[in-house]
């Protein structure tokens, strides 16, 4: 799963505007603004994936807890930590935890620390529609990339109006594959615990320890 969607919530800070509807530079500086505000910022989250020529259909939920580029992720059965310097996923199925200093294991994936800046290069961006969804206004911006071989065809950020929150995200991609990430639950400067982005090795003796250099 590319973890785009997982933490875009968290994307909208230290970018460039250059060239784009002033309106949404507008909406999205303000965002973002609000963001580089909180201290830390907890979520839950659905995930749907949808791809109707391939009879493909996915729908799961996760969370996740931030704060600067430290995060702990729980989805699919796997908890990721990042402690700012080391990646610890613990898979317990396979009863195995991944130590990696690479902040990445997928090709194309986009991490927290990335997603504060994930589209300051690469796409172009406007306004979008405005919806009415169970009583809130969200309105839309729309990011298209640059790059004419992207997998994407775009993407759209949906905005509170109101809280300037970002209700969700949906990536359509070029086969046709389409992608929703919707939040159930923003929740901001929570009191988190000391040693929540540590990894405690001896809670996993029996775990078979895989080091990625």
């Amino acid at each position: 799963m590319k973890r785009l969607f997982i933490i875009t919530i968290l994307a909208l800070g230290c970018v460039g505007f250059a060239q784009n509807d002033t309106k949404a530079e507008a909406l999205l500086s303000e965002v973002s603004q609000k963001i580089k505000s909180y201290k830390n910022v907890s979520l839950d989250f659905k995930y749907e994936l949808n791809n109707v020529s391939e009879n493909i259909s996915q729908e799961t939920r996760g969370d996740v807890v931030i704060e600067g580029e430290k995060y702990k992720l729980n989805i699919l059965g796997l908890t990721r930590i990042f402690n700012g310097k080391t990646l610890y996923t613990i898979n317990p199925e396979d009863e195995e935890v991944t130590i990696s200093s690479d902040n990445t294991n997928e090709e194309g994936t986009i991490t927290p620390s990335e997603m504060l800046s994930f589209y300051e290069d690469g796409y172009t961006y406007k306004m979008d529609i405005m919806q009415n969804v169970k009583g809130r206004k969200i309105q839309y911006v729309k990011l298209n990339p640059i790059d004419a071989d992207a997998e994407m065809k775009y993407i759209l950020l949906g905005i509170d109006a109101t809280t300037k929150h970002i209700y969700n995200l949906i990536e359509v991609g070029q086969d046709g594959t389409k992608t929703t990430l919707t939040v159930n639950s923003f929740k901001t400067d929570e009191p988190i615990s000391k040693t929540l982005f540590t990894f405690d090795e001896s809670k996993y003796s029996d775990y078979f320890i895989n080091k990625i250099d």
